[in-house]
C-alpha cells in the first residue's frame, strides 16, 4: 500500500495530495493512489480539489493552492476534517502578467523595449515547456517580433507560425474540446492575420498598456505578440477540456470512499477543467458537493440547453450541472481585463456575419458574465446565501478587482471571502 507521504512542504496545508496529469489527459496513477488511499486513512469529510489557470509551473500552482486554502482549516467547524488537492497540469503563463500577492520568480521579467514586445527570455522558456519540439517555430516566431517589419507578409507569416504551434495531432483526445458552443476554430486563427493583429494591438491597449513608440505599422507588432499570448491561451483551453481524466479519477474516489463530500475549485482554465471533469465522471456518482468557477475562461453559454443565437445547439457542458450533490458556483468580476476586452476577441468563431461586432455578449466569458441561458440560474453578490442546487452567477467584483494590464483582476482570487464561498455551496459546517 502507498504510503502517505508529508505533504506540508508544498503548501502549508495537510493531509495533501496532487494529482498530476499530463497534455493528454492522463493521470500519474501513483500520485492518483495515494490519494485513494490517503483519504481513508485520515479520514478525511471533506476534500477540496483546486485547478489552477495558467500557472506555468509547479511552483505557480502550488503558490496559489497555498494562498487560497490558507483561511480553510480555521474556517472549519471542529466536525470537519478536511483534505486538499491540487491538480497540476502542463499550462503557460506569460512572465509579463502581473499577478496579485504572487511570489515572483528568481529571474524578473525583462522591461518591455522601447519598440514593442519581443519574446524575452522567461517568456521563451515559459514556451519551450508548453510545446516541446517547436524550437525552430519559436525561434522564428522571436525573429519576427524582433524585427518587427513594415511588410504585411512577415505578419502573415507570423500568423502561420501561431497556427503551427498550437495545432493538435489528429488522435489527440484535446483536439475537439477546444469548442464550449460547437462552431469552429476562433477566429485569431483563421481571419486576415493582419486585421487580427491591428484589433489586438487596440484591445491591448485599451487593457492600460502603455502606448508604445513607432510607426502605425510597427505598432500592430504589439497586436502579433497578444496573438501568440492568445493562440497559447486557446492551447491551454483545450489542453483543460482534455483533463478529463479527472472525472474518473473523482469516480473511483467514490468507489473506495462513498462518505467523503468532494469540492471542486478551478480559476480561469483550471474552472473549464473541473467543469470537463463532471462530463467525465461517472453519471451515478453524487460525490461532488459542490463546484466553484472562479474567473473561469470559458464560454458564458457552455451550460445552455439552447444558445440564444443558435436554438438547434446548446453548450457543450449543458446539463452537466445535474451530476453535482450542490450548486454549480460561477464567481465573475467586471475588473477582469483578460475575460471582459481580450477573451471575446480571442474566442470569435470563424465565420461569423457579424465580423467582431457583439462579441461581448456572444462571445463572453463566464467568469465575466456569469452563466448565461440557463433556466433558472440565480444572480447574487458576494457573500448573500447561496442557493443549495442550480446554476449560480456570483458578481465578486468587491474582492476581485486588483491587477495590472493586460489582464486585470483576472488572478485575484486569493481572498477568504471566495473561500466561505466555497464552503457554503459545500455546505461544510463551519466554526
Amino acid at each position: 500500500m502507498a504510503r502517505l507521504p508529508k505533504r506540508q512542504d508544498h503548501t502549508g496545508v495537510e493531509p495533501y495530495w496532487e494529482l498530476t496529469f499530463d497534455a493528454d489527459g492522463d493521470v500519474d496513477t501513483a500520485q492518483r493512489a495515494e490519494l485513494l488511499s490517503g483519504t481513508e486513512r485520515a479520514r478525511v469529510t471533506d476534500l477540496l480539489v483546486f485547478a489552477h489557470g495558467w500557472n506555468n509551473d509547479k511552483k505557480g500552482a502550488r503558490s496559489l493552492y497555498r494562498r487560497f486554502f490558507a483561511p480553510c482549516q480555521r474556517l472549519a467547524a471542529p466536525e470537519v476534517r478536511l483534505g486538499y488537492v491540487g491538480v497540476l497540469w502542463p499550462a503557460i503563463r506569460f512572465p509579463d502578467e502581473p499577478i496579485p500577492d504572487f511570489e515572483p520568480s528568481a529571474a524578473p521579467a525583462a522591461p518591455v523595449p522601447p519598440g514593442g514586445p519581443v519574446l524575452d527570455a522567461a517568456t521563451r522558456q515559459a514556451l519551450d515547456r508548453a510545446f516541446p519540439d517547436h524550437g525552430p517555430t519559436l525561434d522564428r516566431l522571436a525573429e519576427l517580433l524582433a524585427e518587427r517589419s513594415d511588410v504585411p507578409s512577415r505578419l502573415y507569416e507570423f500568423g502561420r507560425h501561431v497556427r503551427e504551434l498550437v495545432s493538435l495531432r489528429e488522435t489527440s483526445p484535446a483536439r475537439h474540446l477546444g469548442e464550449d458552443t460547437g462552431a469552429g476554430e476562433p477566429a485569431m486563427l483563421t481571419d486576415d492575420a493582419v486585421q487580427v493583429c491591428e484589433i489586438l494591438a487596440a484591445a491591448r491597449a485599451d487593457t492600460g498598456q502603455p502606448e508604445l513608440l513607432g510607426a502605425p505599422r510597427k505598432r500592430v507588432w504589439n497586436g502579433a505578440h497578444e496573438l501568440l499570448r492568445q493562440g497559447t491561451y486557446y492551447a491551454m483551453k483545450r489542453r483543460a477540456g482534455a483533463v478529463g481524466g479527472l472525472g474518473p479519477a473523482i469516480g473511483l474516489l467514490a468507489a473506495d470512499a462513498p462518505r467523503i463530500r468532494v469540492h471542486l475549485i478551478g480559476h480561469s482554465f483550471g474552472a473549464r477543467l473541473v467543469a470537463y471533469a463532471l462530463r467525465g465522471m461517472p453519471a451515478d456518482v453524487r460525490t461532488v458537493k459542490s463546484v466553484t468557477l472562479l474567473q473561469g475562461a470559458f464560454s458564458h453559454y457552455a451550460f445552455a440547453d439552447r444558445l440564444p443565437h443558435d436554438r438547434s445547439r446548446g453548450g457543450a457542458l449543458r446539463g452537466v450541472q445535474r451530476r453535482i450533490d450542490g450548486p454549480l458556483v460561477s464567481c465573475y468580476s467586471r475588473h477582469d481585463d483578460a475575460l471582459g476586452r481580450l477573451y471575446p476577441l480571442a474566442s470569435k468563431l470563424a465565420g461569423d456575419s457579424t465580423s467582431f461586432l457583439n462579441l461581448w455578449e456572444r462571445w463572453g466569458a463566464v467568469g465575466y458574465h456569469g452563466i448565461r441561458a440557463v433556466e433558472g440560474t440565480k444572480r447574487i453578490k458576494l457573500g448573500e446565501r447561496l442557493p443549495a442546487k442550480g446554476c449560480v452567477s456570483v458578481d465578486s467584483a468587491s474582492v476581485v478587482r486588483r491587477g495590472g494590464p493586460p489582464a486585470g483582476a483576472h488572478s485575484d482570487v486569493c481572498h477568504e471571502e471566495l473561500a466561505r464561498a466555497v464552503f457554503a455551496a459545500g455546505r461544510i459546517a463551519m466554526a
